[in-house]
């Protein structure tokens, strides 16, 4: 057996504090927003002493004679599955074909320090497209000693993150790539920046450098090779100074006004938009993650709940535009932690931001249509402590692309109802030991409820009014007693089976002195390493108010005890830390992207199966290069796309003296960028 691999980071989920500082303003050094004293999991747990039977039966059982389903297996799964479900412990022996999981039949890349990209055998990869590329007509070639706010405005923007793919009709090999850029480290941008006085041109560069970027792209025949199409009609940026429309129930509210928007409808920007998701009816969605960083002079209870400071920021842009200092324009923070919904084959349109989908530290918004037609949107509140959500519409997709049919679904997010979720275990108490270590009856596994917050403008939350419910979310659940998780990120329903997977990326502070402790969802102290939660709503509807819950993976080091792999065999599966996005590919595999590996490899993205006789099978697709993180992820039948997030991005790294060389080689800047990767031979990836 191997020996446990090391730790190689002090610092909260072994990110650099380089990143820590740029992207999310240090939130792991101050104090946890999330002060509540709502119930939390742990507490219930505790008074849920053996109640596994009486559980099972309401949760699951029932749910699956009811639905001809097993609520967490799927109609597609093993019986096998099934009996293990209800109650009979652990998960089958299983007897691995030697190709692997379909999908996932590549040979699995090693845990590396590489600074590249690195790929299985047999697979090539191109850079699709780099930060400050050209994208429209008049932009220039990048320089990086001469860039300007025009320049970068028109180019591609920086440290790209959630990515979508779409298809473009009557352009043979052409798709439409959207991507979110979610924050800018100057540092790694300019020359002799000096972080104590940046000056107006590097402020207003980086205000460019956010947002959203639209670009169209061809594939090269007979290879998975993608490159941009400059100049397409469709390719456009969005920016920190763009304008946006404030949509839904709390669009106009007081609390949204300020001295330049007397209605509360009109934003300029988009800010530090992590993942995302794309939605049935051919728009992407945004989700608007740890802008608390750009706000000075925080100066209430609510600016403190959403992890706002009271002094200066980092970047100072408070300095050259009055509506980042709270202590002039109170209101312009609730502005921005929404999700934004763009139509990307609409250059002219303006995008949105959905009120109805509540405010906090969106990571994702991932979509899923009821069996009437009515979407649901499941979303996590990147912070530690704090919620999983879902919104579910009260109106139904229309098919086609009409004019008339586009236009309804671009009010489909307005109108509905916003929850949040309450979790509680089935094992006894005394087994969440904050170990890791399994429950007697073999597995993390309960049930829960998703509690109302607000339909409209009607409030389900005692002495919240609906506006203060939408602006306030984090609020509201504290109020209804939401269950505190492990920072809950990437929130994704399989095409599949309809079973939704929540990415818990990590989270130091748990079982700390005045923290809260390990409970069955979270069942380790000083969690490290993460989580993913599968979670299936009660007879399969996701409008529905119950769903049962287990833990599909625990993660880290597969030696490590206190680590689980939905049952697989422990030796036969790749490590993994600190998981954070994720998406599908056609056979139903999960694939997971990572942010702060801590077991001595860079970060990288994983595929698991998540049913047959192999599901928990694990492997390593690539790593990415020093100091990066792994973001997008796309999967294509043919092609995998990432998102190559800070290269570089090392504590005392500069331009003067880079910690990488990606993907340009020596003596060429470090440019955050989008990477393909396909087989060589032309087939399918994993197959």
């Amino acid at each position: 057996m191997r020996n446990l691999l090391p730790l190689i980071s002090s610092h909260p989920g072994g990110r650099s504090a380089l990143t820590c500082r740029f992207r999310c303003g240090d939130a792991c050094f101050k104090e946890t927003p999330n002060t509540s004293d709502n119930e939390y999991a742990g507490d219930i747990i505790a008074r849920a002493v053996s109640r596994r039977s009486m559980m099972r039966a309401a949760a699951v059982v029932t749910v699956a004679a009811a639905a001809g389903t097993a609520a967490l297996t799927g109609p597609n799964a093993p019986q096998a599955e099934a009996v293990a479900l209800a109650g009979h412990g652990h998960e089958p022996p299983h007897k691995p074909a030697p190709s692997g999981a379909r999908g996932l039949r590549f040979s699995p890349v090693a845990p590396n320090k590489n600074d590249k990209v690195t790929i299985p055998d047999g697979y090539s990869q191109n850079v699709v497209i780099r930060w400050g590329e050209p994208i429209l007509r008049g932009a220039p070639a990048f320089n990086p000693d001469k860039q300007s706010a025009k320049a970068q405005a028109g180019q591609f923007g920086y440290n790209n993150d959630f990515l979508s793919l779409l298809p473009l009709r009557g352009e043979r090999g052409r798709q439409v790539l959207v991507a979110n850029h979610e924050y800018t480290d100057e540092i790694l941008m300019f020359r002799g920046y000096d972080p104590a006085n940046p000056t107006r041109e590097q402020v207003e560069i980086a205000w460019a450098a956010h947002g959203l970027s639209v670009v169209v792209v061809q594939e090269e025949h007979r290879t998975g090779k993608l490159g941009p199409v400059s100049r397409h009609p469709l390719n456009r940026r969005l920016t920190a100074t763009s304008e946006f429309r404030v949509t839904g129930p709390a669009a106009g509210s007081p609390l949204l006004r300020t001295s330049a928007d007397r209605t509360g409808r009109k934003v300029l920007g988009t800010l530090n938009n992590c993942a995302g998701g794309t939605t049935p009816w051919g728009t992407t969605l945004h989700g608007e993650e740890n802008f608390n960083q750009y706000f000075a002079n925080g100066n209430t209870d609510m600016h403190k709940r959403y992890g706002i400071g009271t002094g200066a920021t980092e970047r100072k842009w408070e300095r050259f535009d009055r509506r980042f200092d709270l202590a002039k324009e109170p209101n312009e923070a609730n502005r921005f932690g929404w999700v934004v919904e763009l139509d990307p084959y609409d250059p002219d349109s303006t995008p949105r931001k959905r009120t109805a989908l509540g405010r906090f530290k969106h990571e994702a918004a991932e979509p899923r249509l009821t069996s009437d037609g009515r979407p649901v949107v499941y979303m996590g509140d990147d912070e530690k402590f704090d919620y999983l959500y879902k919104f579910v519409s009260s109106k139904r997709m229309k098919k086609g692309t009409s004019r008339a049919a586009r236009e309804h679904n671009l009010t489909l997010l307005d109108e509905g109802t916003l929850y949040v979720a309450k979790l509680t275990g089935d094992s006894p108490a005394a087994e969440i030991d904050g170990t890791g270590k399994l429950p007697t009856d073999g597995e993390f596994d309960g049930s829960g409820v998703w509690i109302p917050l607000a339909t409209g403008t009607t409030s389900h939350v005692p002495g919240m009014t609906a506006d203060e419910v939408y602006v306030y979310t984090r609020l509201a659940g504290d109020k209804v007693g939401a269950t505190k998780m492990d920072r809950p990120e990437d929130v994704e329903p399989s095409p599949r089976t309809g079973r939704v997977y929540v990415a818990l990326t990590n989270n130091s502070d748990r079982g700390k002195e005045g923290k809260a402790g390990a409970d069955e969802a979270n069942p380790r102290n000083a969690n490290k390493h993460g989580q993913i939660l599968e979670l299936a709503e009660n007879w399969d509807d996701p409008a529905g108010d119950g769903f049962a819950w287990r833990l599909f993976l625990v993660a880290g080091d597969p030696n490590d005890p206190a680590t689980y792999f939905a049952g697989f065999p422990k030796e036969s599966v790749s490590p993994i830390s600190c998981p954070d996005n994720v998406a599908f590919d056609d056979h139903g595999n999960l694939w997971i992207s990572t942010d702060g590996n801590r077991l001595g490899s860079h970060d990288g993205l994983f595929g698991v199966a998540t049913h047959g006789d192999r599901r928990g099978e694990l492997k390593q697709f690539l790593t990415v290069p020093t100091g990066a993180e792994t973001c997008g992820p796309v999967i294509q039948d043919r092609r995998v796309l990432v998102a190559v997030q800070h290269p570089g991005e090392v504590d005392g790294a500069s331009v003067e003296k880079p910690a990488s060389t990606w993907p340009d080689g020596p003596g060429k800047i470090v440019r955050p960028s989008v990477v393909a990767v396909w087989r060589k031979d032309g087939r399918d990836i994993g197959v």
